[in-house]
């Protein structure tokens, strides 16, 4: 398995250094990739976030980093369909040449909010059809040339955009957790990646890719998560660092969600996979319950923490990462 940590490029902690020496730190420690989110118009989760707007680029953060760095990955999770997929893969295209072959994962989800949309004009598109879109366009334009193309959202005739991806095709996943996401991660997609979801649903969901992946003839996607995360020395203060009730609340409202035996969400126990929180060996166990689930890359979320950022780094690195590699 694979383990990689979501950056600090969002909200108060946003900082050049912990963005760069921090992933040259990872590097060293021996993390797998770093991850960004995207945004156009930045609206803080309340149950996550304070709210403070300032959200770096998420490709233009990851081409800064990965001039740092030698061969972490490089990923998003995810970006949100609002750039048209022409900038995006001649973006994609320049980062693979400028940073190295086979480092870049292009994850795409189809967004939270309307506004976003809404201000470059796309606010009646089908979002979940513009990630398909996306992904159609760049497959193509990833390997071809003259490419002619139309749907609802894009057309365009004898499009040729260079320079093409340097390895090849740059892997394309699906990040979202709904019944429909896994559906069309085995439809069109490389890889499939919810970001909070309870242990019962991914168990669920990862069932019905291997199912529909083999029925379609087709290699499982990839399966990755980005859980919150908060490691101490103690459990008990790993949890003081956590917006539990927020979590909880979230996890209530979540309209596909395998719900515990009670039918809701009550307690930190219920939040299994929605939250990785607890000393080092607590650490390493629940990430082994990812594993034995089906999961082939995990990125550890440190947003509740990222104050703290080096320190986490630092703890997971030395202690936590050896024990799950060794």
């Amino acid at each position: 398995m694979k383990y990689g940590l979501l950056l600090p490029h969002f909200g108060e902690q946003a900082d050049r250094d912990k963005l760069l020496r921090g992933s040259q730190r990872a590097e060293e420690l021996g993390f797998d990739s770093v991850w960004v989110r995207d945004h156009l118009v930045f609206e803080p989760h309340g149950e996550m976030e304070k709210p403070n707007r300032t959200f770096y680029d998420a490709l233009t953060t990851l081409t800064a980093i990965g001039a740092v760095t030698e061969r972490i990955q490089l990923g998003t999770g995810s970006l949100i369909p609002f750039r048209h997929p022409l900038v995006t893969a001649l973006m994609a295209g320049t980062m693979s040449h400028l940073l190295g072959a086979d480092r870049l994962i292009l994850g795409f989800g189809a967004g939270t909010f309307d506004h976003e949309f809404e201000a470059i004009g796309w606010g009646d598109r089908d979002r979940v059809e513009l990630v398909r879109s996306n992904a159609e366009i760049l497959k193509r334009v990833f390997t071809e040339n003259e490419v002619t193309y139309k749907d609802d959202n894009f057309s365009f005739e004898d499009i040729t955009i260079e320079p093409k991806p340097l390895g090849g095709r740059i892997p394309f996943w699906y990040c979202g957790a709904t019944p429909r996401s896994a559906r069309l991660a085995v439809e069109f997609c490389d890889g499939w990646m919810p970001g909070r979801i309870a242990m019962a649903t991914l168990k669920k969901r990862v069932e019905t890719i291997e199912e529909l992946s083999a029925a379609a003839g087709k290699p499982r996607p990839t399966i990755a998560v980005i859980p919150p995360t908060s490691i101490e020395r103690t459990r008990e203060e790993a949890l003081q660092h956590v917006n539990i009730p927020g979590l909880l609340a979230w996890a209530n409202k979540s309209k596909w969600a395998v719900k515990p035996p009670s039918g809701t969400f009550e307690t930190v126990d219920d939040l299994e996979g929605q939250l990785i929180a607890g000393d080092v060996d607590g650490a390493v166990e629940e990430c082994r319950k990812f594993e034995a689930a089906g999961v082939e890359h995990l990125v550890f979320d440190f947003r509740f923490k990222f104050d703290k950022w080096f320190d986490q780094i630092e703890l997971l690195g030395n202690e936590v990462l050896p024990k799950l590699k060794g």
